[in-house]
């Protein structure tokens, strides 16, 4: 073959052209976006995280309790702005998380629409005190799959509207 190089270039070329069609109808995101949580029609500032399988929320003064019969859990969410509300949510399991260097721990999971963009979703979110952390949620690749795709280099691409969204009592 004469023009290998050529070739090739064509060929990465064509590759390059046929990725977005192969994306489907993926909206792109920046790596951190704000987020709309439901029920409390409450925004808080999230990071995009494809390491992540699920998504995880900073919840403080978090209570498990009893309502008729059924296992509960009490949390409060506290914005950058200061705003707080409490929530009270079914427990729906207890998830084992691995964590990189670190013991596993266990986290209350429970169901919370969410609203990134004008995608919402009803997913399960895990509990756990963030408060060390920049970004008070994680979005991770189930809520993410067949829908975004992350530009590390964007932040706050996107604003969460989603009609219809408060479905979630």
């Amino acid at each position: 073959m004469k023009y290998p190089y050529a070739l090739l270039a064509g060929l990465l070329g064509a590759l390059v052209l046929a990725l977005p069609a192969a994306a489907g109808e993926k909206t792109v995101m920046g790596w951190i976006e704000k987020v709309r949580i439901y029920p409390g029609n409450f925004i808080v500032h999230a990071k995009l995280d494809s390491g992540a399988e699920y998504c995880s929320l900073d919840a403080a003064n978090l209570t498990e309790f009893d309502r008729n019969g059924e296992p509960w859990v009490r949390f409060d969410l506290t914005e950058r702005d200061g705003q707080k509300i409490s929530l009270e949510r079914p427990l729906l399991r207890t998830a084992t998380i691995k964590r990189h260097y670190l013991k596993a721990q266990k986290r209350p999971v429970i169901k919370l629409g969410v609203c990134l963009g004008n995608i919402y979703k009803e997913t399960e979110v895990n509990l756990v005190n963030r408060t060390g952390f920049q970004y008070r949620m994680l979005i991770g690749r189930k809520f993410m799959e067949g829908a975004v795709i992350i530009d590390p280099s964007a932040t706050y691409t996107v604003e969460p509207e989603c009609k219809g969204a408060a479905t979630l009592e």
